[in-house]
């Protein structure tokens, strides 16, 4: 069921995002006169799910859910159609126009993906704020993960600061971001009282990309384990344990945080495990039998249950410069990515991702303030995307248009013709490979 509602919220999210980014197209092409044959929601090679032709356009929705389209009249797009652009132009016609207004046209889709993030940035910020842990307030430090160790963390230290920059908003997301992006490597922590500074090797850093592709988190605050589910059917329910109990040891091992107990417990495999917890005040055991996994079926709260969270709440007008913020700095994000990536410190078999990726973004569950902060950053990145200067992309034609401006005449059509070609196989090929890398996750994970 889990994976199913995040596949529907993937669904939805695009099925907004694609068609308002090509109605960009539609609006400005429809504005300047030239006629728009096809519209339609997603990709439909052989047979539409459903079409109706209005006036002189067909608006439709495809079957294969990997993006959207609008046909222009007089246009060389992905159909190469180059029987209708041996005909004689019409004054209706995307080539018959100036060529800013086809720029405006083909920037239309882009310019309403940045819109539309940063309006939804500036209701999300509006609606419900901006909650967050304060670092100070996760008394009982971090629980590291595999990565973290090996960069020299340690369950329990204290974060507090980044290169020269405080750690005060507990997220794991801005460590990695400092270290991958700006290379930052020096991280000041306390541990067991005492202020020290750690170096992390670039070496360590770079495998960050890995954790981030598979949502996994550099570190969490540490937090005791009161089991809030007790999944059904699980081996936690047919040993007895309930929703409250307070887990406090492991085969005998002391377990007073939840990442203790999971270091203990995941390396006993198909086998019984003593586990120690209090119920009302009175501590009991039990012998529960693992799974091949190593798991049990109980899941904690969460650190809200623990420590109190602060919220940043906004006007409405305060909204807006809120959300240009939070945008201007992950489109930057988005440019220092690409140059590491140039610069081949960050692999791209450990960054890039198909539709599994993305829809291991949204959670197995309907939270619609996440959703729409999800649809906010996806609406980014498909601007973004789409302006990379890539023929068959919104870029490509922004970069040959411009050319055209400059130097006062088109660009030759041969060459237009052949960089499409180039630009659809390169396109092709990086989902074929983006794709290909999720199915390969998922037969190997590690």
């Amino acid at each position: 069921m889990g994976y199913f509602i995040m596949g529907m919220q993937l669904l939805l999210s695009l099925s907004i995002l694609v068609t308002l980014h090509e109605f960009g197209h539609y609006w400005t092409a429809k504005k300047f006169g030239m006629r728009v044959e096809k519209f339609y929601l997603f990709f439909n090679p052989g047979f539409s799910l459903y079409r109706k032709k209005i006036g002189e356009t067909e608006y439709g929705i495809g079957w294969l859910p990997l993006g959207g389209y609008v046909r222009i009249s007089g246009m060389m797009d992905e159909s190469m159609d180059r029987e209708a652009m041996a005909q004689a132009p019409q004054p209706w016609e995307y080539r018959s126009k100036p060529a800013w207004q086809r720029l405006i046209v083909m920037i239309g889709g882009v310019t309403v993906n940045f819109l539309l993030g940063i309006f939804l940035f500036a209701m999300v910020s509006w609606i419900y704020g901006d909650k967050y842990l304060p670092a100070k307030n996760a008394v009982h430090g971090i629980a590291v993960s595999g990565l973290a160790t090996e960069m020299g963390l340690q369950d329990g230290d204290k974060i507090l600061a980044i290169g020269n920059d405080p750690f005060d908003k507990f997220n794991s997301g801005v460590i990695t971001a400092k270290m991958l992006l700006d290379e930052v490597f020096e991280l000041t922590i306390e541990r067991g009282g005492e202020k020290m500074t750690l170096t992390v090797p670039d070496s360590t850093v770079v495998k960050l990309t890995k954790y981030g592709k598979k949502k996994i988190r550099l570190f969490e605050p540490r937090i005791p384990f009161v089991a809030n589910v007790v999944v059904k059917k699980s081996p936690a329910e047919a040993a007895g344990l309930q929703k409250e109990d307070s887990i406090v040891a492991c085969n005998d091992i002391p377990t007073p945080f939840f990442n203790d107990f999971l270091s203990v417990v995941s390396k006993e495999k198909d086998s019984d495990v003593k586990i120690d917890y209090y119920r009302n005040g009175t501590r009991q055991s039990t012998l529960v039998h693992t799974s091949l996994e190593g798991k049990v079926g109980m899941g904690p709260y969460g650190p809200d249950r623990y420590f109190d969270l602060d919220t940043i709440n906004y006007g409405l007008l305060e909204s807006f410069p809120v959300a240009m913020g939070k945008s201007y700095d992950f489109l930057g994000n988005q440019v220092k990515a690409f140059s590491q990536m140039f610069a081949n410190r960050i692999k791209a078999k450990d960054s890039l991702g198909g539709v599994i990726s993305i829809g291991k973004m949204f959670p197995p569950y309907w939270d619609w303030e996440y959703f729409w902060r999800m649809t906010a950053i996806l609406s980014l990145i498909l601007g973004f995307m789409n302006l990379l200067p890539i023929p068959a992309l919104d870029g490509g034609y922004v970069l040959f248009l411009l050319f055209e401006i400059i130097a006062g005449r088109p660009m030759n059509q041969k060459v237009l013709d052949y960089a499409q070609m180039a630009g659809i196989i390169l396109l092709l090929g990086l989902l074929l490979f983006a794709n290909g890398l999720d199915i390969y996750g998922l037969f190997f994970p590690s």
